[in-house]
């Protein structure tokens, strides 16, 4: 054997080990590598290249490819490049040893939309022009699916009734963008609106439909009193960036204010702030007492369910009357996307009730009742009402509103600890989850004036909290959320509604503290988005 096949043999490191195997191979401390590639010994044994820097041809770069090289390239599924109008292109490395874009190639795109008449085999399949539903969707590539024509790892949930899931890197609602879930719709809309599509855009539903298109969105609209009838005071709802100095949408850049006074914070306009002590809506109604207030009926569906009474906290006087005094309630028909399973939305409720009044006949409702034809599980509730919150290991609900704040629920936090219920007719109690009262800044609730301890203020408020509901992909739901006084027209209550999202997975109805990311304190309203 020679000298130079025994060097190779033992992988000796002798310079004559130079010309063993290919001409880039080299053994470098007994081991065989490729000095073309190896980082560690690159171009030479021992010749290790600097952190960041990698090994091209021998030589130590800080790009991926060696400037000047050029080379074919091709971004389509395998099996399209030279089928129909797709080719492959060609990208150079550029001086900072980095790939250029690849100019000239031809991917496959779907053959929906216009494209499914323009006589090109778009999707590069063999075929032109086919109108198809292969996933059995209910949308073919001409009614714009973009899933059916071309590669699509879950068909069934892609077409354009679907909704822009966050995150998943795919473009669901075939609009040609990836991942644009988050919509901004409502930076135009005015403070003192009138106009029910509006709010829908201020609680974040953005896109509309017809009943005679698939598209999701929403269908209809009304302002009205709590039972569906009537016109509601207009100062009894309002669009505002904000709700007094710390309250932040946590959707969009404005939220939606419902309230059975003022729709305002203190420095507010258009309508302006009015008193919590006990504003009155102005109408003709015959509401007993007060025939000069606003007053209706209890939605009808939700009172009947509940046997004629309304829900009431478990160990707290029942509401005496059976009127919603100063009531307001948006309504929204909405069709579902066809890859929903479910939504949320976030809400603040806020009263001058509190503490005096917490647990007594005359504590305010707030309900958002679903009229939806889900019936799998967990159910939605009975009586359409998702503004509850069930205690862990209770059988007992309590309807959200100033009863939250009896029996440390922990869902009453914006406020100050102490004494509640020191008024006749209340139930004496204690609250000790109150752990800020920054969320009433500028609000006219942080002005003192509570009644049971001389240290409280004029009201209090639950902070975010997050209500959820189960629905069927593609049907029309019915949405309705209102609020109204009980029992009387003194002492009002407000409830900021805010951040609808829709969700792929299903959920458990209800309503809980909002807890997937901290109270920062005041942000700007077109950072809201990021908090």
């Amino acid at each position: 054997m020679s000298l130079r096949g025994l060097v190779c043999m033992v992988g000796l490191v002798l310079p004559l080990a130079a010309g063993c195997g290919g001409a880039s191979e080299r053994s470098c401390e007994g081991v065989v590598t490729d000095t073309e590639t190896d980082e560690q010994n690159c171009g030479a044994c021992g010749n290790a290249c600097a952190p960041l820097f990698g090994c091209i041809r021998g030589r130590c770069l800080s790009g991926e490819c060696e400037p000047g090289d050029v080379e074919s390239c091709y971004g389509g599924v395998e099996g399209t490049e030279g089928v129909g109008p797709c080719v492959a292109g060609t990208r150079s490395c550029g001086s900072t040893g980095q790939w250029s874009a690849c100019e000239g190639e031809v991917v496959p795109t779907g053959e929906n939309g216009a494209a499914c008449r323009d006589g090109i085999d778009n999707n590069c399949n063999g075929v032109v022009d086919e109108d198809v539903d292969t996933d059995g969707d209910g949308y073919t590539t001409c009614q714009g699916d973009c899933c059916d024509s071309t590669e699509c790892s879950k068909p069934v949930n892609v077409n354009p009734s679907a909704f822009d899931v966050a995150g998943n890197s795919f473009d669901d609602d075939c609009n040609g963008v990836v991942d644009d879930a988050i919509l901004l719709c409502d930076q135009a809309v005015q403070s003192n609106t009138q106009d029910p599509l509006e709010y829908a855009k201020a609680i974040d539903i953005c896109q509309t439909a017809t009943m005679a298109d698939k598209k999701w969105g929403v269908i209809s609209g009304s302002l009205s009193f709590a039972d569906g009838t009537g016109l509601p005071d207009p100062v009894s709802h309002s669009v505002r960036p904000r709700f007094g100095t710390n309250l932040y949408p946590q959707g969009g850049l404005k939220v939606a204010l419902l309230s059975t006074g003022g729709a305002a914070a203190t420095n507010d306009t258009n309508p302006s702030f009015e008193d919590w002590g006990g504003y009155v809506h102005v109408g003709t109604q015959d509401c007993g007492l007060e025939t000069m207030a606003q007053c209706s009926g209890f939605p009808a569906d939700f009172y009947a369910a509940n046997q004629n009474k309304l829900p009431n906290a478990p160990g707290c006087p029942e509401p005496d009357d059976t009127q919603a005094f100063d009531p307001v309630m948006m309504t929204f028909k909405v069709r579902v996307p066809s890859n929903a399973h479910s939504f949320k939305l976030s809400t603040n409720f806020y009263s001058a009730e509190f503490p005096e009044y917490t647990c007594s006949p005359y504590n305010d409702f707030f309900v958002i009742l679903l009229d939806s034809a889900y019936s799998g599980a967990p159910a939605n509730p009975t009586d359409k009402n998702l503004a509850f919150f069930q205690p862990m290991g209770t059988m007992g609900k309590v309807p959200v509103g100033v009863n939250l704040g009896y029996g440390n629920t922990g869902l009453f936090t914006q406020c100050m600890n102490g004494a509640t219920g020191c008024t006749f007719s209340a139930t004496p109690g204690n609250i000790t989850t109150c752990t800020s009262v920054s969320q009433l800044a500028g609000t006219g609730f942080e002005v003192p004036g509570g009644r049971c301890e001389t240290n409280q203020l004029t009201g209090g408020a639950t902070g975010w909290l997050v209500t959820s509901g189960n629905v069927n992909p593609g049907e029309i739901i019915t949405l309705r959320i209102a609020i109204w006084d009980t029992s009387d027209s003194v002492l009002d209550s407000l409830a900021v509604v805010d951040g609808f999202q829709w969700s792929v997975e299903g959920t458990n109805p209800g309503t809980v503290i909002f807890k997937e990311k901290p109270d920062l304190g005041p942000v700007p309203p077109e950072l809201s988005r990021a908090r």
